[in-house]
């Protein structure tokens, strides 16, 4: 979280670091922010809507229906299988016993863990693993950049995957999809390398 005044911009994390992380969290028995990680990667949802979600929103179903904090909008989200996957093992290995739950619930099992937390834990997380992300960059937030430039890339950075990406998420324009992914100053970085 940032001081009042301040300006922050999230990063993102290549697919393959996150999909690595993963499974080096599950090996450290670090299975909340695992299925953290998992689920805002793989939903891109922002943590507000995150924070809500139960384990019955994703046991035994193949798309996951979320009325969105921000916009109000109801979206629709296929879930990836590699994410039920990792959903149904930690439930499993967490030893959860009502489907009801949230799925990041707090110590006192009363309210789900709050975003300072959450943004301080990943900031140490990025650290311990040597993951390969400014500290300074690192929230919540690149959940969302991480599944939206992996899109991009998985589609040879096409314009029609910026264009699905900013209907995702509901961009008014490709030109704000680029700044939102940070295309804009590599555009231009790029200039200057290649003359």
């Amino acid at each position: 979280m940032s001081l009042k005044g301040q300006m922050t911009t999230a990063t993102y994390m290549p697919w393959d670091t996150m999909v690595l992380l993963l499974h080096r969290l599950e090996r450290d028995h670090e299975y909340k922010f695992q299925l953290l990680i998992a689920v805002g990667c793989y939903t891109a949802l922002r943590i507000g809507d995150i924070l809500k979600l139960r384990w019955s929103d994703f046991l035994g179903h193949e798309f996951l229906v979320v009325s969105e904090g921000k916009t109000k909008k109801i979206r629709r989200i296929d879930l990836n299988p590699a994410l039920v996957d990792i959903i149904e093992r930690l439930y499993r290995l967490m030893g959860i016993i009502d489907p009801n739950e949230l799925l990041f619930i707090n110590k006192t099992k009363t309210k789900a863990i709050n975003v300072q937390y959450v943004n301080r834990k990943l900031k140490q997380i990025v650290k311990n693993y040597n993951i390969p992300v400014p500290a300074n960059s690192t929230s919540s937030h690149l959940f969302r950049k991480t599944m939206a430039r992996h899109c991009w890339e998985r589609s040879n950075y096409s314009e029609k995957s910026l264009i699905l990406v900013g209907e995702a998420f509901n961009h008014s324009s490709v030109r704000v999809t680029k700044r939102y992914l940070g295309i804009k100053s590599e555009e231009i970085s790029d200039i200057y390398r290649n003359l």
